[in-house]
């Protein structure tokens, strides 16, 4: 049985854990609050201008065509994917890293073994799950995961853009966590370029047609229109990533503060025995050795 001194030791280290858990949980809902109005107040602007996108598409003629949505057989991606720089997040970052690594072997396996497949990474914490499993990751940016930049975004886009028009890439594609609420974050892969229009979810449609008046001409709309769009989707990718992050993390927290507590009440049950059996030794020390002076 440990010594009491031992005993005193863990039990206030295990609560000055449980105050640092405590706390990061207090500050990662504070974090999430924000994040989370972020993505509603960014969502719905998203889904229209996705749903002007697609109509239009569809309501075009059939021969319209832009590099934008240039179908081309996949054989160089780029996949870019988006963790997160801190760790104490549960699996919120290895979800990424084995969901990189299992669409490369389930998609692109022939690609990745040709070497025409890159990754980009976004968060250090990916980057060092990916590098000790000797995935190569050829491009990183951790700056977007502390704070969203609009200019850095779009200086990103505008190079994934150029890369994909310039067929340096046939397919990019964005592995990331989509935000539904505080506990629950959905791991997701989606299509970047080229694009996919008609597979814009139904639910966005409206319920009556819209006819559109093009001027000077739908093409050059459509090269306006369609950066704007990408700007902002990747834009929504990271705000989802970020809300993720902060819902993992105080999920996390949360959990290792209760089993602080839980620990806390054992280590206090195992001091109280531990302080019985000594006082109880004491007595009977005591006990003995007045018989013996009696003696």
């Amino acid at each position: 049985m440990p010594s009491l001194k031992e005993v005193r030791t863990r039990i206030e280290s295990v609560k000055s854990t449980e105050q640092i858990t405590s706390a990061m949980k207090m500050v990662s809902a504070s974090k999430l609050r924000k994040a989370q109005s972020a993505i509603q107040d960014l969502r719905p602007y998203a889904e229209k201008l996705e749903t002007l996108i697609h109509h239009v598409f569809q309501t075009s003629e059939p021969h319209i065509n832009t590099l934008f949505n240039e179908q081309r057989p996949p054989e160089k991606i780029l996949l870019l994917a988006i963790a997160s720089n801190r760790g104490l997040c549960g699996t919120f970052n290895t979800n990424i890293g084995k969901m990189v690594i299992q669409h490369l072997a389930e998609n692109y396996h022939q690609q990745y073994i040709q070497g025409n497949v890159e990754i980009f990474t976004v968060g250090k914490k990916l980057f060092e799950y990916l590098d000790i499993r000797n995935i190569k990751v050829n491009r990183r940016n951790d700056d977007l995961v502390e704070k969203l930049n609009l200019n850095l975004v779009k200086t990103i886009v505008d190079e994934i853009i150029h890369d994909f028009r310039s067929g340096k890439y046939d397919r990019i594609e964005l592995v990331y966590h989509r935000f539904k609420n505080a506990a629950v974050y959905l791991q997701t892969t989606c299509q970047f370029l080229p694009l996919e229009h008609q597979s814009v979810s139904s639910h966005l449609k409206p319920q009556n047609e819209i006819q559109y008046i093009f001027k000077p001409s739908i093409e050059e709309v459509l090269e306006t229109l369609i950066p704007k769009w990408l700007n902002l989707k990747f834009y929504e990718v990271l705000a989802d990533s970020a809300a993720s992050e902060h819902g993992a993390r105080m999920i996390s927290m949360h959990k290792a503060t209760d089993n602080a507590k839980e620990l806390l009440r054992n280590l206090r049950l195992s001091y109280n025995k531990a302080r019985q059996t000594s006082i109880t030794n004491e007595i009977i020390e005591i006990i003995g050795g007045a018989e013996s002076f009696n003696k």
